[in-house]
């Protein structure tokens, strides 16, 4: 158990920047846990979702989004929404209905990591519209950039994308 514990130290410790070096060797059937957490706590660690997070929040989405899922969630960066209109993440902000149909516009049931989306041309959002993935130069969902894909979760993964998607009127 202390040798398990020093192995948890160390890792803490690497990714916090390796302040401090440990003597704990990790056994070779022991694996790194893959998830730091569920998909809400995914996002706030990550740090570059802060408005997505807050959107969440704003919502009444925290609970879902920590619950067992599995989910796929097409994550929009703090700079994604930046480049909303002005005015549109206050207005979406102030309209609970609205913010929730956006928001779970990104997400799809299920876990689908890139390699899977990649054999796909569209996917139902959780919010009920098809999502058209384009998989011929890089990776396209729904006209968004994934910048960066597969960050697993403990229920689901995320995958992260340079623009806000709004759902069809």
């Amino acid at each position: 158990m202390k040798q398990l514990m020093g192995v948890f130290l160390a890792a803490a410790l690497a990714a916090c920047g390796g302040a401090a070096k440990s003597e704990a060797t990790t056994p070779a059937d022991m694996t790194a846990p893959k998830a730091a957490g569920d998909i809400v706590d995914v996002a706030v660690g990550a740090g570059s979702f802060n408005t997505l997070v807050t959107a969440i929040k704003a919502a009444g989405l925290v609970e879902t989004l920590k619950g067992p899922g599995p989910f796929t969630v097409f994550a929009p960066t703090d700079e994604a929404f930046a480049k909303l209109p002005p005015g549109a993440l206050d207005a979406l902000l102030a309209d609970k209905g609205k913010l929730t149909a956006v928001l779970t516009y990104h997400v799809v049931a299920g876990k689908v990591m890139a390699a899977d989306a990649a054999k796909l041309t569209s996917a139902k959002s959780v919010q009920g519209g098809e999502l058209t993935i384009d998989a011929s130069n890089g990776v396209k969902v729904g006209g968004a950039t994934v910048i960066k894909a597969d960050i697993e979760a403990s229920n689901g993964v995320i995958h992260v994308i340079d623009t806000v998607l709004l759902p069809p009127e």
